[in-house]
């Protein structure tokens, strides 16, 4: 039952931001970010959303595990790797000292950070 919770949780944040998307605005982050063959950020894809869009979503799921996290960090979609970042921080910054460690052990076991 836990794991169809996470997985529902996981879709809604991603359904919460493609429902922000902006396609005008991904195009021009695309081209800022040189995500063309060759360039140093090809293949990384964004939906135009603004940040602080990315920090109303991510404070709405504080629940999402760090499993979920972590699938969010995986993504090629820059901002599902933004909103992963911002859950973390806001879940550090209600933990406490145990939660905090663990925190801090996830993040520095995660390849893509």
């Amino acid at each position: 039952m836990l794991k169809f919770v996470s997985m529902s949780l996981l879709s809604q944040i991603k359904r919460d931001l493609r429902e922000g998307a902006n396609p005008e605005k991904a195009t021009i982050l695309q081209r800022f970010f040189k995500t063309g063959k060759g360039q140093y950020g090809e293949g990384d894809r964004f939906l135009g959303i603004p940040v602080p869009e990315q920090h109303r979503v991510a404070r709405k799921y504080p629940a999402l595990p760090l499993r979920d996290i972590k699938k969010l960090l995986a993504s090629k979609i820059h901002e599902h790797r933004l909103t992963a970042l911002l859950l973390l921080v806001h879940k550090y910054q209600k933990a406490d000292d145990s939660e905090k460690k663990r925190s801090l052990f996830f993040i520095s076991e995660t390849p893509v950070l």
